[in-house]
């Protein structure tokens, strides 16, 4: 009798301990379960614009840590301690190793993940020089399409031949005025002539082509199609893409030769163009840098410093951070700056050529480019703080509006990405694509002429 009562005993125990194993068992695969669910739910979220998040990322937080601390106690006073989702990233090689298909995601994202690590921040610097090789964008996303400007596609050819015949009928009228202004220009170097006409054959927008309903881009999906294209490894919310920030900010300044007012430069100064002459480095970027200085001085009448320094001999790697000290030294030097332009060419495929007809002379395209200090996983990036990004998205902007209402055609969309690209230095900072490898020295030259007007009409308030 003992025995059997022994071997009873033994059998009960034996039925207990592995009911307690289904439940812990079964209990472990709901908590990696629901980790799994919203960790995935996390990163497709991360798609979607801040105020979006709502009720259901709410909840899975919510039980996400009444599983941590029913479960896993110690890790939910971690948390709570630390402020930080320690316990994610301890299960996260559990859910791995579990399912593989969940690391392989984790494998995939690894490229975006590590910029966004501070750890990593020689990588990032790395990275951000040589950028301009890698758009994490949709292919052609960057420019116009047959909705540009928002008007019927033949009404927007229409505004495009227009610029080659702006105000030909009141040239035409003031043909004997315009042959004695060029005698002039002959004596004063080529300055502006009366009737807008300079040196170089190109006529100012005497006026508006088009005319923006601004009533019309009242919302965020609104202003992002008409105006921008946003790189993949960044977000912005319509707290800052609205257009009481956009068009509300003042980027005016009056134009004074006494003092430097603007700084012109080149983080990549190696960048040359389809028919540059090696060794001469007038058919460069910073040739091009040195025109666009020339007419803001003569026509407009900016005191304009054009910095030449080289930052990308070597490589193009840590360009930035290489530029970073000298372009401090500079403004240091010169505290009246108020307006930096960083002048870049982009890189496009060998088949594309960014260009237009602008009264009958081929013009490079331009592109306005602005950095966010923002991954889209983890948001601000803390450690490339830049207090003027607000300011920098309104210069930006205001410039494509009057590239768009005076020379339909002749900008890309507003290109935003992660990084900084030292545009922090000044609240009225532009980094500019200036063309591409693609295109010829005449026509960047030849955009010059448009794109200093454009600056112009924005720091004179003129929009």
């Amino acid at each position: 009798m003992r025995r059997l009562y022994s071997d009873g005993r033994n059998s009960n125990f034996n039925r207990r301990d592995k009911i307690k194993q289904k439940i812990v068992a079964g209990c472990a695969i709901i908590l990696i379960g629901t980790s799994f669910v919203c960790a995935v739910y996390s990163s497709f979220s991360g798609d979607r614009k801040e105020k979006d998040f709502g009720i259901q990322e709410k909840a899975a937080d919510w039980l996400r840590k009444q599983m941590m601390e029913t479960y896993m106690p110690v890790f939910a006073f971690m948390e709570e301690e630390t402020g930080t989702g320690g316990s994610m990233n301890l299960i996260k090689p559990l859910i791995a190793a579990q399912l593989p298909i969940y690391g392989y995601s984790e494998e995939q994202a690894k490229e975006y993940v590590s910029i966004e690590d501070e750890d990593t921040y020689d990588l990032l610097i790395r990275q951000e020089g040589s950028d301009e090789e890698r758009k994490e964008i949709e292919e052609g996303s960057l420019e116009y399409g047959d909705d540009a400007l928002h008007i019927d596609g033949d009404l927007e050819r229409a505004m495009k031949e227009e610029n080659s015949l702006h105000n030909k009928e009141k040239g035409e009228d003031e043909a004997k005025e315009q042959k004695d202004s060029e005698k002039d220009e002959d004596q004063d170097g080529g300055n502006e002539s009366e009737t807008g006409k300079d040196k170089s054959g190109f006529l100012q927008a005497q006026a508006k082509s088009y005319e923006y309903d601004w009533s019309s881009l009242t919302g965020y999906e609104d202003i992002v199609k008409a105006f921008y294209a946003i790189d993949k490894t960044t977000s912005i919310t319509d707290d800052q893409l609205n257009l009481d920030n956009l068009l509300g900010k003042d980027m005016t300044m009056k134009a004074s030769p006494e003092n430097p007012q603007i700084l012109i430069y080149h983080t990549h100064s190696q960048e040359a163009f389809a028919d540059s002459v090696p060794g001469d480095e007038s058919t460069t970027v910073v040739g091009a840098g040195e025109r666009l200085a020339q007419i803001l001085r003569e026509q407009y009448g900016f005191n304009v410093i054009h910095h030449t320094g080289k930052y990308d001999i070597e490589s193009r790697d840590y360009a930035y951070s290489n530029a970073l000290p000298a372009i401090e030294q500079v403004l240091a030097q010169n505290p009246t700056i108020e307006v930096i332009i960083d002048l870049h060419r982009d890189a496009m495929p060998e088949h594309k050529k960014l260009v237009i007809d602008l009264q009958g002379r081929p013009t490079a395209q331009f592109m306005f480019f602005n950095g966010l200090s923002r991954t889209r996983q983890k948001g601000d990036i803390s450690y490339l703080e830049n207090p003027y990004i607000d300011d920098n998205l309104a210069f930006s902007f205001q410039a494509q509006a009057a590239s768009n209402e005076y020379y339909p055609g002749i900008a890309r969309r507003i290109y935003l990405k992660a990084y900084r690209y030292n545009m922090h230095l000044r609240a009225k900072t532009l980094l500019i694509e200036l063309g591409a490898q693609t295109n010829t020295v005449e026509e960047i030259m030849n955009a010059c002429d448009p794109l200093a007007h454009v600056i112009s009409i924005v720091l004179k308030g003129d929009l």
